[in-house]
């Protein structure tokens, strides 16, 4: 088990799921398409994931919890990297598998960045989106939107100190197509709570504090 103490690198994860392509925070609004298939803006590569760490899934499961003290030292760029394959990334390259499972592989689930300046090296404040099929993100929206993240999180101060918030956004009719309204009622949150569980424990091992 990693001895890195938890506040050295900060994570915030967000979860809005009462929209179905749309998300607004503040004053601010993002279309999310049905399916993305093209960067909406500049496109950054990735590092490739990890698939060995210096943790056991049983190590990152006792010690998993939510932490709320955050150091000012920014996450490397593999990091986040590490933590986006870790909720949507592909894991089985024939059939397009992805980290966390979904009901008819739908795939009803969309993630952001929501990155303050400094917050990751190497990488301008603004707002990203991930592709999970070639594990990249695209740039949004310039700028720091930590107040806007905090007011839709119900003034959570936390989440206005993190060096990094990520937002899953879940859009319904990818899943009610298949299984009509208990694909939105239940399936999507469901996908919700796996991703947010991986992205616990993927922080764990990497020593990062999140909540």
């Amino acid at each position: 088990m990693s001895s890195r103490r938890r506040t050295v690198l900060t994570l915030i994860v967000l979860t809005l799921l009462s929209i179905l392509s749309a998300f607004s925070l503040g004053g601010f609004r993002i279309v999310v398409p049905k399916r993305v298939t093209e960067g909406i803006g500049e496109v950054l590569s990735l590092p490739p994931p990890r698939f060995k760490g210096q943790t056991t899934v049983e190590e990152a499961i006792a010690s998993r919890r939510s932490r709320r003290e955050y150091s000012r030292e920014p996450l490397e760029l593999w990091e986040l990297a590490q933590l986006l394959w870790a909720a949507q990334g592909i894991t089985e390259p024939t059939l397009r598998f992805r980290a966390a499972p979904s009901a008819g592989a739908t795939y009803p689930l969309e993630i952001y960045v929501e990155a303050r300046a400094g917050g990751v090296k190497d990488l301008k404040a603004g707002i990203y989106h991930y592709d999970p099929e070639n594990h990249n993100i695209s740039l949004v929206k310039t700028g720091d939107f930590h107040a806007e993240i905090r007011a839709a999180a119900l003034g959570q101060e936390w989440v206005g100190k993190s060096a990094v918030n990520l937002v899953i956004c879940g859009v319904y009719e990818r899943t009610t197509r298949r299984y009509g309204e208990r694909g939105k009622i239940r399936y999507v949150h469901m996908e919700a709570g796996h991703v947010g569980e991986n992205l616990y424990l993927q922080a764990e091992a990497l020593g990062l504090a999140t909540v």
